[in-house]
């Protein structure tokens, strides 16, 4: 039907002018429409035309909120989040009993009047002149949709939605003019449309598709007579009406709704009676929004989407920006997680450690080469109810991005520490007297020609697992039975800034942002990080020396109306951080611990792997690293508040009486690692021969714990069996400091209890 405008055809600054002449000359029609007194104007009181006019006239109609879909790298829906839950659909995806009904309740007039209605105004005034109340409101369909622009402007800032639809008169003329504007612009059937997708139905739904979804669980197109008249009848109080909490009050309004479709002949008399007697027929659809509702155990990775996107500049140059992307939604996000990768963790994770278990255990898997994450687990769920072990706390990354504050990673970190060596021209072959029990070496040089400087007074000492752990050993022989002494002496010989510098390109950071420590424990395994950090580590290793930034979005598109446009998305950055020989001469090395060394529970049988394992100070945590030609992975088990000691425990229904990294971690790792690459071809690492500097026992033993210190995918050498004893990785910084060689605080006696290895051979520590 074209459109009329009321008054005999006048121009739009007439009609305004006319409304507001018949508005000032009747006294009350402002109070009439639930307006303030004329003294509240807010423009002149003049209230003239050229007033009216020096309004600006451009409707500034921001994008509507939608819900944000989450996949996988497969396209299957991991997660739906949204700040608002609205789909936006076409006119014709509508109901057209849907659309009749919100005319006939809420503009019965709306083809046949402009942007307001002089008649409508004028019956409003009266009725509510003769009733003493404001019982009718005189707002068109397309001024009440210029609210709800307004309204959804402000978004969920409380201030600016106040301001939005304060009764003001300022307001309502600055929302006639622009109502005019926008008649003059879209025509009838595009502001139904968007006012259809706009406007608010209760129970968390915006717009009529979500409504139709959440109260009858169908499609708009589908709603039928009776379940378009409770819709159209929710609008006017979403509270009031609400059919899920008040059936009755909801069902009185949906028959006031019939009943007006029938006055203006929608539908007859005879369909109106026959709606009316009909059940509401509610099949409702509880709100489920954010990542709460991811499946596969991906609750955490979602999370941690959805931090990527709000602290990465590629999204927005501001957080404000960014935030404001993503609270608008409409987003369809393809991430990096592979379905059979992630399946596999989770499975991995529920065999070996359960959620009611005193520990936790978390586990990540990436794509050396890419940097992206193809795995993202933890054993305690996503949520948000504590008592049922719930928790947001995203055990797998670093504190900025979701995480806690880390955890030790002990003798994983060693091979980094190999790494550095053998880049600085150092042979594999490498050996250092090793004693059980020494004090620290100093001085060490630190960077920026600084020292690290041992108390002459209170020297700190280190030791290995047994007494028995006695040198000398060559690297291969000491990264297997994770000797804390030869690491130290290593250490001391090249110099702690090749082992941060190595560290930093392999991306390796403390979990709560700081830098690496210059000090010499820093072999031992004592900087707090997370298992991405270290997962993505090894795969420097695995990949050759080349350490690739990790990366959770593959592709982003935008739907903004009915159109969508592709977004930037944050890329991998790759950069060499080692030369191809030496990470080919730390694979060799790492090799031999899942082969015949503590990692042996973690070996693939199918096909190469490479690996280290961990166990920090007193066992509040153990780990296993490790990686193939085509997937590295990190498995962390401990107490994330550092209160459980893993001695006389039981994880996963298994009795424990010490926790060693090859044996809760090290099987985590490599069912899920089987798993993961189920199907895939077998890949074979690139190794070098590395000649024995003395002839070995091969068959490295049970001995103590697996690792004292940390092993780095890197060089971590061909692990044997355990570093640290119950006690033994040296925390922090011993003495000097790296500014002028003060003391920074001595340690505990108990600190340096042993920490060696425990001889080769049996289980793996």
């Amino acid at each position: 039907m074209p459109k009329k405008r009321s008054g005999g055809g006048l121009s739009p600054t007439q009609q305004a002018a006319k409304f507001l002449g018949v508005s000032v000359l009747a006294g009350a029609v402002l109070a009439g429409i639930a307006l303030p007194a004329v003294g509240a104007l807010g423009l002149a009181a003049k209230g003239s035309v050229e007033s009216f006019d020096a309004l600006p006239a451009n409707l500034k109609t921001p994008p509507l909120s939608q819900r944000t879909a989450i996949l996988d790298s497969e396209g299957g829906t991991i997660a739906t989040v949204y700040s608002r839950d609205r789909t936006v659909v076409a006119l014709k995806d509508i109901s057209p009993y849907m659309q009749k009904a919100i005319v006939a309740i809420e503009d019965s007039r709306f083809y046949e009047h402009g942007a307001v209605d002089l008649k409508g105004v004028l019956r409003a005034l009266n009725k509510n002149a003769r009733s003493g109340e404001v019982s009718e409101g005189a707002s068109t369909l397309t001024q009440q949709y210029v609210k709800n622009v307004f309204v959804e402007e402000a978004g969920d800032d409380p201030t600016k939605v106040a301001q939005a639809t304060q009764q003001t008169i300022g307001r309502k003329i600055r929302e006639l003019k622009l109502a005019i504007q926008v008649e003059e612009e879209l025509g009838k059937k595009k502001i139904l449309e968007n006012y259809l997708n706009i406007t608010f139905f209760g129970q968390q739904a915006y717009g009529v598709e979500a409504a139709a979804q959440r109260y009858f669980s169908k499609s708009a197109k589908d709603l039928n007579i009776q379940e378009s008249a409770l819709l159209a009848g929710i609008v006017q109080s979403p509270s009031r009406y609400d059919p899920v909490n008040d059936e009755a009050e909801a069902t009185k309004r949906r028959n006031v709704v019939l009943t007006r479709m029938a006055q203006v002949g929608d539908i007859s008399q005879a369909e109106a009676e026959k709606a009316k007697e009909a059940p509401l027929g509610l099949k409702v659809s509880r709100p489920k929004n954010g990542c709460i509702t991811a499946v596969k155990g991906a609750g955490f990775f979602c999370d941690y989407v959805r931090a990527v996107f709000l602290s990465d500049p590629v999204f927005g140059k501001t957080k404000e920006d960014r935030a404001k992307i993503w609270n608008q939604g409409g987003l369809t996000i393809r991430t990096t997680l592979d379905p059979q990768a992630q399946k596999s963790v989770q499975q991995s994770i529920k065999d070996h450690v359960y959620t009611s278990d005193d520990v936790a255990t978390a586990a990540t898997i990436v794509e050396p080469g890419t940097g992206k994450i193809v795995g993202m687990g933890q054993s305690r769920p996503y949520g948000i109810d504590v008592k049922q072990g719930e928790t947001t706390l995203n055990l797998s990354v670093n504190n900025a991005m979701g995480g806690g504050a880390g955890y030790q990673p002990g003798s994983t970190f060693k091979p980094i520490v190999a790494a550095a060596a053998i880049e600085g021209g150092m042979p594999a072959t490498k050996s250092y007297s090793s004693p059980y029990e020494m004090e620290y070496p100093s001085p060490v040089a630190a960077c920026d020609g600084k020292q690290w400087l041992n108390d002459r007074d209170n020297p700190a000492k280190l030791e290995n697992e047994n007494e028995t752990e006695v040198g000398p050993y060559d690297m291969e022989e000491a990264t297997a039975k994770s000797v804390n002494t030869y690491y130290v002496q290593l250490i001391s010989d090249i110099g702690i800034c090749p082992v941060t510098q190595m560290a930093d390109k392999m991306g390796v950071q403390r979990a709560n942002g700081n830098k690496l420590e210059q000090t010499p424990s820093i072999a031992l395994g004592v900087t707090e990080v997370s298992p991405l950090t270290m997962a993505n580590a090894y795969a420097t290793f695995a990949s050759r020396g080349m350490y690739c930034t990790p990366i959770a979005i593959e592709s982003i598109s935008q739907r903004v109306g009915n159109k969508s446009k592709s977004l930037e998305v944050p890329k991998s950055t790759c950069s060499r951080a080692m030369s191809e020989t030496t990470a080919d001469t730390i694979n060799t090395l790492l090799k031999g611990v899942v082969e015949d060394g503590t990692g042996r529970e973690a070996g693939l049988d199918s096909r190469p792997s490479a690996g280290k394992t961990g166990t920090t100070d007193e066992r509040y945590a153990a780990w296993f690293v490790g990686y193939t030609p085509d997937l590295a992975g990190a498995v962390w088990v401990g107490d994330p508040k550092h209160e459980r000691k893993m001695v006389d425990i039981t994880i996963g229904g298994v009795p424990h009486g010490k926790v060693f990294g090859g044996a809760v971690p090290g099987p985590i790792w490599g069912d899920m690692m089987s798993g993961a690459l189920e199907g895939e071809p077998v890949s074979e690492f690139n190794l070098v021969d590395i000649p024995d500097s003395k002839e070995k026992d091969k068959g490295r033993g049970d001995g103590g714990r697996d690792d004292g210190g940390n092993g780095d995918e890197d060089n971590g050498g061909n692990g044997g069996n355990g570093g640290n004893g119950d006690d033994g990785v040296i925390g922090g910084l011993i003495d000097g400091g790296t500014d002028n060689g003060g003391n920074d605080g001595g340690f505990p006696g108990n600190l340096f209890q042993g920490q060696g290895n425990g001889g080769n051979g049996g289980r793996r520590g």
